[in-house]
């Protein structure tokens, strides 16, 4: 995979490349995975997760006052602090031992990011940034797709709408933005969503036999997860159209395929819409905005 990928990074800068899947599919293990062999071969690598750029509970409980109760919950285009990220890839691209970057972490226990004080700090430029989470490259959703509820929780808590246009107004902006900076992405593609609540309720049965206080019943978890279910199953139809690489696992996360689009000799940002059915022609990188 690794030598599928060096080929399509810029010459001059940091590369961005995404590392996107469902939850608990595996994304963070492939991404220190493809990091360990990268600088093996001398290719200075940082990983981001998505996750790291949470906004705190104080922030997202006035999102919950002001937009919508249901942003109470982390886990949607809206909760998560993406000029914070854009911020922190600039200067992992500028990172020096006078000005080193910085690299925030979200301590999930405590529902808030840790203290600047204790992030990470990376004193030189890394050649290549990998950014795994759950959302990365998913385009945003039509107005059409908005209007049938995904589960219960659009049914009854937000039969209006307003929850979910919200965070798709968020993807179409923000986070389409931050999408377009890709040089390319990887899927871990799951063989549907309905088989992520049994992988995301292995390490809650752990922590349910041990007792602990934060430990999701399966009945919370259910909930949880419902949060996640309109845009994972959007990007299960649209993201194999987008990535440069896509890993299709099984029921059990094994791998079944991997596809590896050709890469083009002078490579758009990437794509924050499935491509049309007779596809435009690529603009060149010094075209491009980004």
């Amino acid at each position: 995979m690794l030598d599928a990928l060096l080929p399509r990074l810029p010459p001059r800068r940091a590369a961005l490349v995404g590392v996107s899947g469902l939850q608990a599919s595996g994304k963070s293990t492939l991404a220190a995975q493809l990091a360990a062999a990268a600088r093996e071969r001398g290719v200075a690598t940082e990983v981001l997760g998505l996750d790291d750029f949470y906004l705190g509970r104080r922030d997202r409980a006035a999102l919950a006052r002001d937009v919508h109760p249901l942003l109470a919950t982390r886990g949607v285009p809206g909760t998560h602090d993406v000029a914070l990220l854009v911020d922190t890839v600039r200067a992992l691209g500028d990172a020096s031992p006078q000005d080193p970057a910085r690299v925030p972490r979200f301590d999930k226990g405590r529902d808030t990011r840790l203290a600047p004080s204790r992030w990470r700090r990376v004193a030189s430029p890394p050649r290549l940034i990998l950014l795994e989470g759950w959302c990365i490259g998913v385009p945003p959703e039509s107005p059409r797709a908005l209007a049938r509820p995904a589960n219960d929780i659009e049914r009854i808590e937000d039969g209006d709408r307003r929850w979910r246009s919200w965070v798709n107004a968020r993807l179409a902006g923000e986070y389409a933005a931050l999408w377009r900076r890709l040089d390319a992405l990887i899927m871990l593609a799951a063989p549907g969503f309905d088989v992520v609540a049994r992988w995301r309720d292995e390490p809650e049965r752990a922590l349910r036999r041990r007792g602990a206080p934060r430990a999701m019943s399966r009945a919370d978890l259910r909930r949880f997860l419902m949060h996640y279910e309109r845009l994972s199953r959007h990007a299960l139809r649209t993201l194999p159209a987008l990535a440069d690489i896509v890993v299709a696992l099984d029921a059990s996360r094994r791998v079944e395929s991997i596809r590896i689009s050709a890469p083009a000799r002078r490579r758009p940002p990437f794509r924050t819409q499935a491509p049309r059915s007779r596809p435009a022609r690529p603009r060149s990188r010094r075209s491009a905005s980004r």
